[in-house]
């Protein structure tokens, strides 16, 4: 873990800690449970506006709710283990961030309330029944991935028009991101591009021998793949696309914020606030099995004009009119 996220993991805890403390001297209260892929540094402005929107339904740390973190750092054979901790200490409810964290605690428990914040396809991946009625102790939001690859490989077409061959990173270890990958080698057919190389990353020891493969093979883009275990090691591919001078499309605007090209998603704020909103009423005594899984009604083009003069790219007149943000 780089320094500055460790310094700012451990003033997270004694902030957890010390809210926890005055909440037991001042009487009972919520506990929330949050699993996360990454780290407290990476994921703060996610767990900022999670918090704010807490705020603004009306619960206070250390007055009425407590929330106790676990975080996975990048490695998600960790998350079993986390999940198990957290169930261990009761809370009322657990938060999820990613398909593999969401299966764990589901693991861990069936009884505890969960929300999670992101699913690909939580009715594939067996973590609900179907959306509108999850059935279990399952609910949150879905990002519905799979259906956003057409439109991805559409805009990288449209940047790259002779576009023939693509490259994938992508984690098959991510249930959830199979089904997304399928759906990528679909719609690549479709417009007659072929994948090459497809590189996967299982694990952090993973990531320079991708890299490697990536460089020799030199597509003419990259395509990322949904998952929150690259999106924990975003500045790694960030920078490494850097040096290759290579287009890249992601699938959450953080990668954009970290130096790369462009993303298209729904927005993971928006995501994070509205699991507030799912915390509140199973608080309030809603059932998980009846509180119908949301999916995104927008979705964001993001572009990042320093990065496409640095890779000597000019972006299309089209897709700037089209872009929900132009990063200057």
């Amino acid at each position: 873990m780089h320094r500055r996220a460790f310094i700012f993991g451990i003033a997270f805890g004694l902030a957890t800690w010390s809210l926890a403390a005055k909440a037991q001297q001042a009487g009972k209260v919520s506990r929330i449970g949050y699993l996360g892929t990454s780290t407290p540094a990476l994921e703060r402005h996610l767990i900022e506006a999670f918090r704010r929107e807490l705020r603004d339904l009306g619960y206070i740390e250390g007055q009425n709710i407590v929330i106790v973190y676990r975080w996975a750092e990048g490695q998600d054979d960790r998350l079993p283990g986390l999940a198990a901790d957290l169930v261990n200490h009761k809370p009322d409810v657990i938060v999820t961030s990613g398909t593999p964290g969401t299966l764990a605690v589901k693991q861990a428990t069936t009884t505890i309330p969960i929300v999670m914040t992101s699913s690909s396809d939580p009715v594939q991946v067996g973590l609900v029944a179907s959306l509108a009625r999850p059935g279990g102790n399952v609910t949150g939001l879905s990002i519905v991935a799979p259906e956003l690859e057409g439109k991805r490989l559409q805009i990288i077409q449209q940047l790259i028009p002779r576009l023939s061959r693509l490259g994938v990173l992508w984690n098959p270890g991510n249930p959830a991101t199979k089904q997304v990958f399928e759906e990528t080698q679909v719609i690549a057919e479709r417009l007659r591009v072929t994948l090459e190389p497809v590189v996967e990353v299982r694990q952090v020891d993973e990531f320079e021998s991708a890299f490697a493969r990536i460089a020799r093979a030199r597509p003419q883009a990259l395509d990322v793949l949904v998952d929150r275990l690259l999106l924990a090691h975003r500045t790694r591919i960030v920078d490494f696309v850097a040096e290759q001078r290579l287009p890249a499309m992601y699938p959450y605007r953080e990668y954009v914020d970290a130096g790369g090209l462009l993303s298209y998603a729904p927005s993971n704020i928006a995501l994070f606030r509205g699991a507030a909103t799912y915390v509140d009423k199973l608080l309030k005594g809603a059932k998980p099995a009846d509180l119908p899984v949301e999916q995104p009604t927008k979705f964001d083009l993001v572009i990042n004009l320093k990065t496409a003069k640095a890779l000597g790219l000019t972006i299309p007149q089209s897709l700037l009119l089209r872009a929900d943000e132009v990063i200057q």
